[in-house]
């Protein structure tokens, strides 16, 4: 007998439901989060989250499908972000399975000024 296929958690795991994720890590590690609520209204290309702890991660979420990928103009800023010696990159439900994110997360942490807040 067969069992049926599983999907892996990854591949269940939504853009919105890694964002919600991601904003209750970064209130347990209180850390500031940002972002904005209506994109439609801001420059083209800027990241979906920008998180503060001891450096500042600009982060583009994107779920598990092969076919999302950055636009254009997201990867220009991604690009141009770091090369101005900024922490930016792009995570995927996969790396939050992985503990990436919660390592970078960590590794940003202090225990001073930081908390949740921002615009969901």
């Amino acid at each position: 007998m067969t069992r049926p296929a599983v999907t892996p958690a990854h591949q269940r795991l939504t853009e919105a439901q890694l964002q919600n994720l991601i904003f209750a890590m970064c209130g347990r590690l209180r850390l500031y989060v940002y972002h904005t609520f209506d994109s439609r209204r801001c420059a083209r290309g800027f990241p979906d989250l920008v998180i503060i702890g001891r450096r500042v991660l600009w982060r583009e979420l994107k779920d598990w499908k092969p076919t999302s990928r950055t636009s254009r103009e997201q990867g220009e800023v991604l690009t141009g972000l770091c090369r101005a010696g900024q922490d930016a990159g792009v995570w995927r439900p996969v790396d939050w399975f992985s503990g990436q994110i919660t390592a970078q997360l960590m590794a940003i942490r202090t225990t001073e000024h930081t908390r949740r807040t921002g615009t969901r």
